[in-house]
């Protein structure tokens, strides 16, 4: 019989997870709050920097993990130490009793609404990256049509003080090229423009995908903060800035404006810590036993962590982080 591994959070982290795990002999249990897995990746359209389908490429990963245990739209009630190993108490009742529990949780979007000086929420034609993806997904947002000039405004509730998030989510610049690409391969003819403090690329590829955004698709990159969006007599958005390049203030009006929303932790995350009394770090993130060598552990037995529950990750570090914390996790469990 197979040794139950209760992974909570059924994002590409968990699959992933899940798959090794099954792989290795065990019966992972994966609690997912929403109605499908995939989480975040499942609800994009490409990824950087191939522009391959992140519906292929979770479709994919949900058939490798057909033999796990999966709950969806379901919650932990209660995380609570045994003696050897832990007793996860499901919203539906179930009681499952396992040696190892993985935290595979993920991270939320920053509320745009909070940046007010923006206008989402406020202005018809400013939008998020997840509204923009879910109109690449389906084609369903009547605010998009016939754009003949469209901004991306970096850092939104990232390396931001007073939003309450002073680190860099990691991938926002990379996804607003990302996205820059996609609307100028809907609208050849448009006027695309990115506003950013700093282009931080981190990733294989990445600096080779901001240049071919230049070279192959005319992509605008100004660098500075917008300092106040605006909405004319005919509804567009009137952005003002300055290019701090150059020196010079600028104004330009759009007809869509797409606030890129950084990561920020999963609230249902802080509230699983307290339950196993996991320590939460300064950004708000959980706390891994170190940031160096030991990163998908916690400060308590038999707890380990993958994914962006620890911080901002990119799609490859997130699934090697799972096969990491899946092997991690056998290695605790064949010495206990």
């Amino acid at each position: 019989m197979r040794e139950n591994i209760v992974i909570i959070g059924g994002g590409i982290a968990g699959i992933e997870a899940a798959k090794q795990l099954l792989n290795l002999g065990y019966m992972p249990i994966i609690v997912e709050q929403k109605d499908h897995l995939g989480g975040h990746v499942a609800e994009w359209h490409r990824l950087f920097p191939d522009m391959a389908s992140a519906q292929d490429l979770v479709k994919g990963m949900i058939e490798d993990v057909s033999e796990a245990n999966i709950f969806l739209e379901t919650t932990v009630a209660s995380l609570n130490k045994l003696k050897d190993g832990y007793s996860v108490v499901l919203d539906n009742g179930i009681n499952i009793v396992c040696r190892a529990v993985l935290i595979a949780s993920g991270f939320h979007l920053f509320d745009a609404h909070k940046k007010e000086e923006y206008g989402y929420g406020v202005y018809n034609q400013v939008i998020t990256n997840r509204d923009l993806e879910h109109w690449f997904n389906t084609g369903d947002d009547v605010r998009i049509h016939d754009v003949k000039s469209v901004g991306f405004v970096h850092c939104v509730g990232s390396r931001d003080l007073k939003a309450g998030n002073s680190q860099c989510s990691k991938v926002c610049c990379i996804t607003a090229i990302k996205q820059a690409i996609e609307m100028k391969e809907k609208f050849p003819e448009a006027q695309v423009y990115c506003f950013y403090m700093d282009l931080r690329l981190f990733g294989k590829k990445y600096e080779d995908f901001y240049i071919n955004a230049q070279k192959d698709h005319d992509i605008h990159f100004i660098r500075g903060r917008v300092s106040e969006v605006g909405e004319t007599i005919d509804g567009r958005v009137q952005v003002k800035a300055e290019d701090t390049l150059s020196g010079k203030p600028l104004k330009v009006t759009l007809d869509l404006l797409v606030l890129m929303s950084g990561m920020v932790c999963n609230p249902r995350t802080t509230e699983i810590a307290r339950m196993i009394h996991a320590d939460v770090d300064t950004d708000g993130f959980l706390r891994s036993k170190d940031n160096i060598y030991n990163i998908m552990e916690s400060n308590s037995k038999g707890i380990f962590f993958a994914g962006a529950c620890t911080g901002t990750k990119t799609v490859p570090e997130t699934v090697a982080e799972a096969r990491a914390a899946a092997l991690t996790i056998h290695n605790y469990l064949s010495t206990k």
